[in-house]
């Protein structure tokens, strides 16, 4: 279907592309893998044509249709969802205006002006509406909207009424109405709840188009993909399988790469001892001559990537705080008409490590922005613990860096006292050297402030850390760093994150905020996932044991109605005799 062959890419700063060789046959969901700035979303650009490479070539057929989903996806929002739905139809809407001022010029003719032009312009236009379906895309339209999760009516509400979530449901719809032949989706899990991440899994599994996905989400990556493509200082290796599939392979081919190069350089060695002992030797240095000839000729194998950079660090210690962390007491919250809290109750002990779920807007970050005193509650009491220490990771805290400050001084300057050496040793663990250190703020990735970030919190001891969306802008090996350190910590944690995998690797508690309350699962995510199923079950046969006992009362109320019925038809057959 599509080949990338031997795909270069140089920019002015740089070369992230070297040598990229994979390839997407019928039936694919390809995952793109690789550190921040791996190349990923330049590759799914070169395939959708948006840059040129620098070397290498796309092998595919003329007739491919390519449809992008960006991380920005285009949506209007002054526009109701099925006028939204209807800009993926650009050139069916070009002739429909045509034929608008058209039909206008007609119902607009003056006496005596030639109609046989209009009218053949017409015919023209129609025929061209006709051969591009033109008819039928209304009724496409309305029979995806449900597949989206839209009822009937949703189509004619606009599209600002909806979260972000929801509009990039129209933007994958707007894509999928184009009937693309390959489906390339650049972070499609960014920003949206957890019940909306599992629908786009459940909906894309569901499709037989060929897909390339970029995404941080390894769960994502684990239930979707089918192989995985992973992109490393420049040069491409496919793996099948999903994401766990590939970590294993990755696992099992450097093990195997180690030993081979230990046995290669035992031998190496042992030739190389022969070779100088014997090289001016009268009788064998023929023999030693030979062997480094042949030494020569070996096809070095490399030692394993030991020395690649990666995000390490640990939280420093504090001082121990009392047994409860934070109480929180029939706390209560509104905005406007939209209740947040309504009695809501919640004890974190020390050492709890406290992950947050709901959809979005049900008050995940209120509730923690009312923890650490940034807004106030109407209701209600939150206590903080004896001696509790709280370190507070705001969702959009790497947005809130100095950007008129470089990398050092952000550091240095809200911590003095630190010597240009320890300054630079903390940077050195967050992956800043060199250079890189007077980088200035405005000109860092989304990943390096979100790192650069996490450094400032570091440096402060604190026994409560709470954190709001930590994982953001983190690429897979920084947000595997970040989780073991959490693992080590030895305070509290309370998170958000939609990224699972994130919190089944750190959490041991779930709080679900579910109806205006603290719904408490005093387990892992497993855990949770495993009572919320039951808890579906549950509903479900309860649900069934009313819609029964309703479908009872009703049979019975007509079996009664029937009787009297019969009775009163008795009673006047009765009086009509006498």
């Amino acid at each position: 279907m599509l080949r990338l062959e031997h795909i270069q890419k140089i920019y002015p700063t740089g070369e992230v592309l070297k040598d990229v060789n994979w390839e997407v046959k019928t039936g694919d969901r390809i995952g793109l893998v690789g550190v921040n700035g791996a190349g990923k979303s330049t590759q799914l650009k070169i395939i959708a044509g948006e840059i040129e490479p620098t070397a290498g070539q796309i092998v595919r057929p003329s007739s491919l249709k390519i449809a992008y989903l960006s991380q920005e996806f285009d949506i209007e929002e002054t526009r109701t969802v099925k006028q939204e739905m209807w800009q993926a139809f650009q050139e069916v809407r070009e002739i429909q205006k045509e034929l608008a001022i058209v039909h206008h010029h007609l119902e607009n003719l003056k006496d005596g002006e030639d109609y046989e032009p209009i009218l053949k312009k017409m015919d023209r236009l129609q025929r061209q509406f006709e051969d591009h379906n033109g008819y039928e895309l209304e009724s496409r339209i309305d029979k995806l909207l449900p597949d989206l999760g839209f009822k009937a009516d949703d189509g004619d509400r606009f599209v600002s009424e909806y979260s972000g979530g929801w509009q990039m449901r129209m933007g994958l719809g707007k894509i999928l109405l184009q009937s693309p032949d390959l489906l390339l989706l650049d972070e499609p899990t960014n920003h949206l709840d957890l019940e909306t991440i599992e629908w786009l899994e459940k909906y894309l599994r569901s499709l037989s188009t060929p897909m390339v996905i970029v995404s941080h989400d390894r769960e994502f990556l684990d239930r979707l993909c089918t192989s995985i493509v992973e992109t490393e200082r420049g040069v491409s290796t496919t793996y099948l399988g999903n994401y766990s599939s590939y970590l294993a392979q990755k696992a099992e081919a450097k093990a195997a790469q180690g030993a081979a190069f230990e046995r290669q350089q035992k031998y190496i060695e042992k030739q190389q001892v022969f070779v100088d002992r014997f090289r001016a030797s009268a009788t064998r240095s023929t023999q030693a001559k030979s062997r480094e000839k042949q030494l020569d000729k070996i096809d070095r194998i490399e030692a394993p990537d030991s020395d690649v950079r990666t995000l390490k660090f640990h939280f420093p210690p504090a001082s121990r705080s009392g047994r409860v962390s934070v109480e929180i007491k029939n706390l209560t919250h509104a905005y406007g008409d939209q209740i947040l809290f309504l009695g809501a109750k919640l004890e974190i002990e020390r050492g709890d490590r406290v992950a947050f779920l709901g959809p979005n807007g049900a008050g995940k970050s209120t509730l923690l922005k009312m923890v650490v005193g940034k807004e106030s509650y109407n209701e209600g009491e939150i206590v903080l613990g004896h001696n509790v220490l709280i370190g507070y990771f705001e969702q959009n805290q790497a947005e809130a860096l100095d950007l008129n400050k470089d990398v050092f001084h952000t550091i240095h300057d809200d911590f003095p006292k630190m010597t240009h050496e320890e300054v630079r040793g903390v940077l050195g663990k967050f992956l800043f050297s060199g250079d890189t250190v007077f980088k200035n703020v405005r000109d860092l990735s989304g990943g390096e402030k979100a790192r650069l970030a996490l450094a400032k919190m570091l440096l402060t001891p604190v026994n409560f850390l709470i954190l709001d969306e930590p994982t953001n802008h983190l690429d897979i090996p920084a947000k595997e760093m970040l989780e073991a350190a959490l693992r080590e910590y030895e305070g509290t944690v309370a998170v958000i994150s939609h990224d699972r995998y994130f919190i089944s690797q750190v959490a041991n508690k779930i709080v679900e905020i579910r109806d205006g309350e603290l719904c408490v699962y005093a387990g892992d995510y497993a855990y949770y996932q495993e009572k919320r199923e039951e808890e579906t079950r549950e509903a479900k046969y309860k649900a069934e044991l009313a819609a029964k006992a309703a479908k009872d009362a009703i049979k019975k109320e007509k079996e009664k109605t029937k009787q009297a019925e019969k009775r009163q038809e008795k009673q006047q057959q009765k009086a009509k005799a006498k």
